[in-house]
């Protein structure tokens, strides 16, 4: 299946339809590996094209994670999900059109 859809196939009906609302202000879980130094638990905050800012208790600045790789869970009203920073790997404004419909990546 892979194609111009990448790794959309991998996520389950009720995976995508919960990923397709705001993710800002949800919590997230993100093991230590080799892009995270250590664990990472806290409340997303912001997010762009590739990146995460993920507000972590005892920092005074959100920490910025890059979406390429990332992999964790993320707690919304759908439950805790895994987080796949690959599959969301797009502007925040498209991401509902490409996880409900598999859309093109950008329409002109």
């Amino acid at each position: 299946m892979g194609g111009r859809t990448g790794s959309l196939p991998t996520l389950s009906r009720v995976e995508r339809e919960a990923l397709a609302g705001e993710l800002i202000g949800a919590s997230v879980t993100i093991p230590a590996a080799p892009g995270v130094r250590r664990e990472v638990r806290g409340t997303i905050v912001d997010e762009t094209l590739s990146t995460f800012s993920i507000r972590v208790a005892g920092r005074a600045r959100p920490l910025r994670l890059a979406k390429t790789g990332l992999e964790g869970t993320i707690e919304l009203s759908a439950g805790e999900l895994p987080l796949r920073g690959d599959a969301l790997r797009h502007r925040p404004e498209d991401r509902t059109k490409r996880l409900l419909t598999g859309g093109p990546r950008r329409s002109r």
